[in-house]
Formats: structure tokens, C-alpha cells, sequence
């Protein structure tokens, strides 16, 4: 089994920023795309951006400018810096690490933000 964990969230204010982290328990092989998620109360989880294991990024049309992915594939650990904040950036943010026949996440960390 993998483990994900991810941390970095918390209560922040309007137009402060965070930066989130997930790290794997140990190496995985074969990975396609990392990414984020999130789940809004009472809102289906959404895409927030993903990472593509050549480099490639997309990102929700909502955070493009102000958040960026990035991993350490050497540690398999995946990264979002979250900047300019906003309230409805308040979510449950999911890491995720997946491949051919594999399909890991997080447990995920709360984000608020406050106005």
C-alpha cells in the first residue's frame, strides 16, 4: 500500500497565500499525473491543477495566475502554492498520485479562507 499525506492547510485571509504539500510513503513507479483537488461544502470535488509527469500543467480556469503545481519526484511529493486567496478558495484540498492500475489520495487538508 501507498500512503499520501498532505499538509499545509489552515485559516488564512483574503489575498494571503499557503502552501500545500503531499508526500508519498514510498516511491511509486509509472506515475502519469499528480495533482489537487478540492471539495467546497456542499459542492462536488472539482480539479484544482494537475501535473503530467513530463511537465505538463492545467489548471482550473479559477486558480490559473494565482496557483502553481509543482513535485519533487525525486521524494514524490507533489506541491501547491496557493496565492491571492479567496474565500470561496475554501475547500477540502485532495492530493493525488496516479498511474496505469494505480489510483492514490490524500486525506486531505482543510483550507479556509477568511474575508
Amino acid at each position: 500500500q501507498v500512503q499520501l499525506v498532505g499538509s499545509g492547510g489552515g485559516l488564512v485571509q483574503a489575498g494571503g497565500s499557503l502552501r500545500l504539500s503531499c508526500a508519498a510513503s514510498r516511491s511509486i513507479f509509472s506515475i502519469n499525473v499528480m495533482g489537487w483537488y478540492r471539495q467546497a461544502p456542499g459542492k462536488q470535488r472539482e480539479l484544482v491543477a494537475v501535473i503530467a509527469t513530463g511537465g505538463r500543467t492545467n489548471y482550473a480556469d479559477s486558480v490559473k495566475g494565482r496557483f502553481t503545481i509543482s513535485t519533487d519526484n525525486a521524494k514524490n511529493t507533489v506541491y501547491l502554492q496557493m496565492n491571492s486567496l479567496k474565500p470561496e478558495g475554501t475547500a477540502v484540498y485532495y492530493c493525488n498520485i496516479a498511474g496505469y492500475g494505480f489510483d492514490y489520495w490524500g486525506q486531505g487538508t482543510q483550507v479556509t479562507v477568511s474575508s
